[in-house]
């Protein structure tokens, strides 16, 4: 990878003291979220962000180094701060502005252009959306109005998104229930089941939407037999077969995108995230040029309209993303390094079987799962005090997530997988006392808590502040 992408291991100074930290939460909590503060301090992901490149960030008050595997799920494929991509940025501002999202631009073309090179198969138009959510819900629309049906297949845990179409779709009721009555002619079957699906569908759906990798539920790999079951199932129907690689797209599983692994090739499938290069919001969704599909967008062209996706400024920025990511071929790396880290995880496994249930993922798409859910905290808490930023999954949190940048180097995943090591180690030393617990089922009950977990390792975090403040510890300042 580019020397550009490579962090200092060591800072010296503080920019910022713990005093003024404070502050800076407790004026967060009042205008934003207190609960979010609480619930970062309590897995010690408190951290800001300063310094960002390649696959680290520094704390401005510990003035640690943090190696981000968690990319803000994906996000930041060709690095943080990619300098590439921050130039793009620049020069495009010397020229353009966001550009009304009514008009034609040379920059929409140019990337709806390379999307469509770039694609698997015969995807070939494209529709741009303000975000992943906003993608699938154009997805949804799309799929709806083209086909006359309003059913929508989804999957038990699958994640889609926080927006209206997109919430309704998210296969767990912990997103949903708050925001009840949805949109309704939504239903859920098992990931990975073909008979369940086959036994749900019928000719009044109107699409099936999966992820080829579900990254919320935990990191499960949809089975390549499963995805082409799914696409004959929609030819018979008449049904819109839709694949959200929002997380799995641009070589973050080691292909260029995820569903290359099956040969299947969706009506619609919806980008993001990485598409953006964590600089400048886009996304966009990418379908088959068909009668139906292609006849419905051509008679209703504002039938999903957005003014920060394809804007002039995005598509130059995604430009620079696409040409990096292709120039340095990074899902090969994506291939290599996230074989080298899997290898390492599956060691693990056989050597702590009380504590590591299961490894799985693709590419730099990896979920190492514990036995039980309250591990996750625990080890999100282990890795943070040792240098890796990294979050357990939201649908199911005895599941650790690592997604790097794709740009990472071997000397990088030496000390990630070290990392890794000492914080199960680190862990161990606590379960002595959690597990017996564990056995009674009111208390593994509470001990998986997300509300319990949060009140306990702030309890701990204050007692271990406390010990440390005096002198302000390693590094920092009080």
């Amino acid at each position: 990878m580019s020397d550009q992408q490579t962090l200092p291991a060591k800072k010296t100074g503080a920019a910022m003291t713990r005093k003024e930290k404070a502050e800076l939460e407790r004026t967060f909590g009042r205008y934003l979220n207190r609960g979010q503060v609480k619930y970062l301090k309590a897995g010690h992901l408190d951290v800001l962000e300063t310094e960002r490149l390649g696959i680290r960030f520094v704390d401005p008050v510990s003035v640690k180094p943090f190696i981000d595997c968690f990319t803000s799920a994906g996000s930041f494929n060709v690095g943080r701060h990619n300098p590439a991509v921050l130039a793009a940025l620049e020069r495009a501002t010397a020229e353009l502005d966001m550009g009304d999202h009514h008009l034609i631009s040379p920059a929409k073309v140019a990337l709806a252009k390379r999307l469509v090179e770039l694609a698997p198969g015969d995807l070939n138009r494209v529709l741009f959306a303000a975000g992943g959510g906003d993608a699938v819900d154009g997805a949804i629309k799309l799929a709806r109005g083209a086909t006359g049906r309003a059913e929508i297949i989804s999957t038990i845990k699958g994640y889609h998104g926080h927006t209206g179409f997109a919430l309704g779709a998210n296969g767990k009721e912990h997103y949903r229930h708050y925001c009840e009555p949805l949109i309704p002619e939504f239903q859920f079957v098992p990931f990975n089941d073909l008979k369940a699906m086959r036994q749900a569908a019928s000719e009044r759906t109107a699409a099936i939407i999966i992820e080829p990798i579900q990254g919320e539920a935990g990191i499960f790999v949809a089975d390549d037999d499963y995805l082409r079951g799914l696409r004959e199932l929609c030819d018979r129907l008449g049904s819109v077969l839709i694949f959200d690689e929002i997380q799995t797209g641009f070589g973050r599983t080691g292909r260029l995108f995820a569903s290359e692994y099956s040969g299947v090739v969706p009506d619609i499938m919806t980008v993001g995230k990485s598409l953006s290069g964590g600089i400048f919001p886009n996304a966009a969704m990418l379908y088959r040029d068909t009668a139906q599909l292609t006849g419905y967008v051509e008679r209703n062209p504002e039938f999903h309209y957005t003014y920060t996706g394809g804007s002039d400024l995005a598509c130059r920025v995604s430009l620079a993303v696409l040409d990096f990511l292709t120039t340095q071929r990074l899902w090969e790396n994506a291939a290599q390094m996230g074989a080298r880290l899997k290898d390492a995880l599956l060691t693990l496994q056989s050597e702590n079987p009380a504590i590591v249930k299961d490894v799985r993922g693709r590419g730099l798409m990896i979920g190492i799962e514990y036995l039980h859910e309250f591990m996750g905290p625990m080890m999100s808490d282990a890795l943070a005090k040792n240098g890796i930023f990294a979050a357990y999954s939201g649908n199911a949190p005895q599941v650790m997530r690592f997604m790097m940048p794709l740009v990472v180097t071997h000397e990088e995943m030496d000390r990630v997988i070290a990392i890794i090591r000492q914080a199960v180690a680190a862990m161990k030393q606590l379960l002595p006392l959690a597990l017996p617990a564990a056995k009674i089922p009111p208390v593994l009950k509470m001990l998986n808590s997300e509300r319990v977990q949060t009140v306990l390792f702030n309890w701990i975090r204050k007692v271990e502040d406390a010990f440390t403040r005096p002198g302000a510890g390693k590094g920092g300042r009080p």
